[in-house]
């Protein structure tokens, strides 16, 4: 009797890649989203380094070079090489600093914005009927009015500046985040683990923050990246009207509020900063894509 007939055959090891691993795949496969990473690495970095990488003070004014081209036109100047505004101030000094305002007040009402609707969200999913009803129908009507002319009222009232201008776009996206973390947490109550979470003896707080928010934050997470977008354009929105950050403190909203006269006489003025925050609102739209084509298993397995 040969002994290897009375053993059976050991199967083979399968070994599954680790979500990391798994995730970074399925996102480097989005070139569009690997191109908006990269642009938004770069805007970070200057933002980061602006003190370095900017040639000249951004509020300094040379007077010999009002309104100076570009330096590959004719009457440019390789001092500065975007060109210089209205008051000589170097363009692209004052784009590099408006990048770290930029960043800073997507960042800062994203964080604003996110840390209230998670809570929001989750009392109103596990209050249905009480709690719930009353935070979603305040959530409805702040949907009922046009984001941007909530954000202009807001800053009216409590007036114009960086403070309050990352408060008014918090404000303004809070209800998203409310609605989304609500919607995913009822549809995580019913499953088999949050049963089992309770049958254990899991208190609410528990459930909340331990069991249920941790499943929730896929759709979060593309969510605020989504907002850091349309953060970045309330408030050049609110710039350009005035009702932004205040001169002359460079940024990109309020560079083409002071530009709006030079359209046809300098059109560098105008072009560059809006440009800076077509580039920018469209990288973050093409990663917060590859984030969430990434995240969503229905569209990793269809991919």
């Amino acid at each position: 009797m040969d002994i290897t007939q009375s053993f059976p055959a050991a199967e083979p090891v399968v070994h599954y890649p680790s979500p990391t691993r798994e995730f970074a795949a399925s996102f480097m496969r989005n070139k569009g989203a690997v191109g908006g990473l990269l642009f938004m690495l770069l805007l970070v970095c200057c933002a980061m380094f602006a003190p370095w990488l900017a040639p000249h003070d951004p509020l300094e004014q040379f007077r010999d070079h009002l309104l100076t081209p570009p330096m590959w036109q004719e009457a440019g100047n390789a001092r500065f090489p975007l060109g210089t505004d209205e008051l000589g101030r170097d363009m692209l000094s004052r784009l590099i600093f408006g990048a770290q305002l930029s960043l800073l007040i997507g960042l800062a009402s994203v964080v604003f914005s996110l840390i209230p609707g998670i809570l929001l969200g989750l009392i109103a999913g596990f209050s249905p009927t009480r709690a719930g009803p009353f935070i979603m129908r305040l959530m409805d009507i702040m949907l009922a009015l046009p984001s941007l002319l909530l954000a202009v009222a807001i800053v009216a009232i409590l007036g114009p500046g960086l403070i309050n201008t990352i408060f008014a776009i918090a404000i303004v996206s809070l209800p998203s985040y409310v609605r989304l973390t609500r919607a995913s947490v009822m549809t995580e109550l019913n499953r088999d683990y949050v049963t089992a979470s309770r049958l254990a003896g899991a208190g609410t707080l528990r459930l909340m923050f331990v069991c249920v928010l941790p499943n929730c934050m896929a759709p979060l997470i593309v969510q605020a990246t989504l907002s850091f977008s349309s953060a970045i354009l309330d408030a050049a929105a609110l710039g350009f009207l005035g009702l932004g950050v205040r001169p002359p403190t460079p940024e990109w909203g309020t560079m083409l509020a002071s530009a709006r006269d030079y359209i046809q006489s300098a059109w560098w003025v105008v072009a560059l900063p809006g440009l800076a925050i077509l580039l920018s609102v469209l990288a973050i739209n093409l990663l917060g894509d590859g984030l969430r084509d990434a995240l969503d298993p229905k569209l990793k397995n269809a991919a």
